[in-house]
């Protein structure tokens, strides 16, 4: 017992340093039947290891009549991943399943609901290029803004 105690407290001291160097931060966007996201740019600090986004759907509509999602990839590759989005249809949420081009996403949501994804800030390059859009079909032309990281 005498050897167990001094091994969980160096087990615990490390458990309390590696989580002492992470840090989510959080951002909550709503869009609404309106087809408009309330921001236009989401600013992340470099000293961010997570970011943690919460998708709010404001209206009244249904996931299949006025779905929305927040998608992030670099802004080059938006309307690759919305193309093909289109083609991979509701079941999947308009992501085609695997595209590696998307750094994140929620689910499709309808109003009145919810979701959150939360993701690792080392998938992307301080100062690059990235927005975030909605992939519902023809919503990415309005839902849509500028994602800084750095």
């Amino acid at each position: 017992m005498r050897k167990l105690i001094p091994m969980l407290l160096l087990l615990c001291s490390g458990l309390m340093a590696s989580s002492a160097f992470a840090r989510t931060c959080a951002v909550t966007i709503s869009g609404d039947d309106a087809m408009k996201f309330d921001k236009t740019e989401i600013r992340i600090d470099a000293s961010c290891t997570q970011v943690a986004v919460t998708l709010k759907h404001t209206g009244k509509l249904a996931a299949n009549v006025m779905g929305h999602d927040w998608v992030l990839a670099k802004t080059a590759d938006m309307a690759g991943i919305d193309a093909d989005g289109m083609k991979a249809g509701m079941a999947v949420g308009f992501i085609r399943t695997g595209d590696a081009r998307v750094v994140a996403h929620t689910k499709v949501i309808g109003g009145g609901q919810s979701d959150t994804v939360t993701f690792a800030t080392s998938k992307l390059i301080k100062g690059g290029d990235y927005s975030f859009f909605c992939s519902f079909p023809g919503h990415s032309t309005m839902m849509k803004g500028k994602f800084v990281f750095g």
